[in-house]
């Protein structure tokens, strides 16, 4: 009897042994730790969305590292027909005041239609909060009916399930646990969102929900990724923005890799750091940044506890730098390297010159004729330097005259005011096309003088 009492007890703990690890192998308390259970959704608000899945990648390919959400679809429809770019923004309820709104906003109203049909912009609502969720889905509706009837918008939600642990986190830079948990969900967030946006477009743009966009940002976007792949270049993320996360554009062939690894290293560090390590694991030699920004920081607090944060991009152009081909000349003495084309191309270079004279000009000759419709034209720096006296011309017929060239005919279009031009609606006066763009000056000055920006902007042919 002892031995038959010994065998059941043997028996016994045995299946007590098994039991436990089926338990946590089929159960994930162990592994989430405890949960608030979301309350159901209205139904409105349950269409559950299949996630396009990317040809191009190896990892969907091979199914390694399977990431496994679910998405629920709450505002829009995909389109079956890829776009050029898709714009990823994450966005949860903020303690004070909403950015959202005006953001969406301005990437839609800065954008051309032609513009409008290239891309779509992916919004996760990434906030818990149901009655959050919901109220901010029908201002969407509401406001942006066009977009999400043309597929232009999309609005998801990944349920709490999908998310690992957000407490108990490591603390490697000592930050505090609430700050640790808040960065750790970000990470996650643009982990889901990029994973769902995989086949949506050719290529990726991350953005904040706080951020206001310069005009036609689509393309300039496009030509700088010209000009990459005309190069040759190995690049792995191209910055729009010199700030955090904002303004960063991706290959969408590498975004089911960057998910995965932005949800395998979630809690290490923030975002932005990891995306410095993910573009040198793709062997991208250097930061590739481009100005001027496309993309300001608008936002006065931030979306962790509502602190305040006054963070702006001092690069950004609120008018996209749009400028046509073209060729600049000028008779005046240019100091070192600041040659006149600085002051018509884009970045932070300027034209420099020596004491200008009465006569002395600065002529933008474009390689074809086009109907000007606005020009702006802004000297000196810091209050410095600055074009005291001169006129703005356009002017047609364009004739070399030894190593130079301009037109032969000019008309007056102003007079600078502080060293400042700016005029819209040039084409209401002039309404024939221009192939000449000349500053003029019109007495002589002592001090030199520093051609900060020469910017115009021109009918579509």
């Amino acid at each position: 009897m002892r031995r038959l009492s010994k065998k059941k007890r043997v028996v016994v703990t045995l299946l007590l042994l098994v039991g436990g690890f089926y338990y946590i192998n089929h159960s994930d308390f162990l592994i989430t730790g405890l949960r608030r259970t979301e309350e159901p959704p209205p139904r409105e608000l349950t269409w559950e969305s299949e996630r396009l899945v990317s040809k191009e990648s190896w990892v969907e390919q091979g199914d390694y590292l399977p990431l496994n959400v679910s998405y629920q679809l709450l505002a829009g429809a995909p389109s079956p027909l890829q776009r050029y770019l898709s714009i990823g923004v994450s966005s949860i309820k903020r303690q004070k005041g909403s950015y959202l709104i005006p953001t969406l906003q301005s990437l839609f109203s800065q954008s051309s239609p032609e513009e409008r049909s290239s891309m779509v912009v992916v919004l996760l609502l990434a906030d818990f909060d149901l009655s959050w969720r919901v109220s901010t889905v029908k201002e969407i509706r509401t406001e942006f009916q066009s977009e999400l009837e043309q597929g232009q918008l999309l609005v998801l939600h990944v349920t709490q399930d999908s998310y690992p642990p957000l407490t108990g986190l490591k603390r490697n830079y000592n930050d505090a646990p609430d700050r640790v948990s808040f960065r750790s969900k970000q990470n996650l967030d643009y982990a889901f969102l990029m994973h769902y946006s995989a086949a949506l477009g050719r290529y990726y743009l991350q953005l904040e929900d706080d951020i206001s966009s310069s005009k036609n940002f689509l393309s300039s976007i496009r030509r700088h990724v010209d000009e990459q792949e005309g190069k040759g270049t190995t690049w792995a993320t191209l910055e729009f923005s010199n700030l955090g996360f904002i303004g960063k554009l991706y290959k969408s062939a590498h975004l089911p890799l960057l998910a995965r690894f932005l949800f395998l290293f979630y809690q290490e560090m923030p975002c932005d750091w990891l995306m410095s390590h993910f573009r040198t694991l793709l062997t991208q030699k250097g930061q590739i940044l481009f100005k001027p920004s496309l993309f300001q920081h608008m936002g006065t607090f931030s979306s962790f506890q509502g602190t305040y944060n006054k963070l702006k991009d001092k690069d950004f152009e609120d008018e996209l730098y749009n400028n046509p081909p073209a060729q600049v000349f000028t008779d005046m003495s240019a100091y070192q390297k600041h040659v006149p084309r600085l002051a018509w191309e884009a970045g932070e270079g300027v034209f420099w010159a020596r004491s200008p004279e009465k006569g002395n000009h600065l002529t933008v000759v474009l390689e074809q004729p086009a109907v000007v419709t606005g020009i702006l034209v802004e000297s000196g720096s810091g209050g410095k330097d600055l074009l005291e006296s001169a006129q703005v011309e356009l002017g047609t017929e364009v004739v070399s005259t030894d190593s130079q060239k301009t037109c032969k005919e000019f008309r007056l279009v102003g007079a600078l005011e502080n060293g400042r031009f700016e005029r819209q609606e040039v084409d209401k006066k002039i309404s024939s096309a221009s192939s000449c763009l000349r500053i003029l000056v019109t007495a002589v000055q002592k001090d030199w003088v520093i051609f900060s920006r020469v910017r115009i902007s021109v009918k579509s042919s």
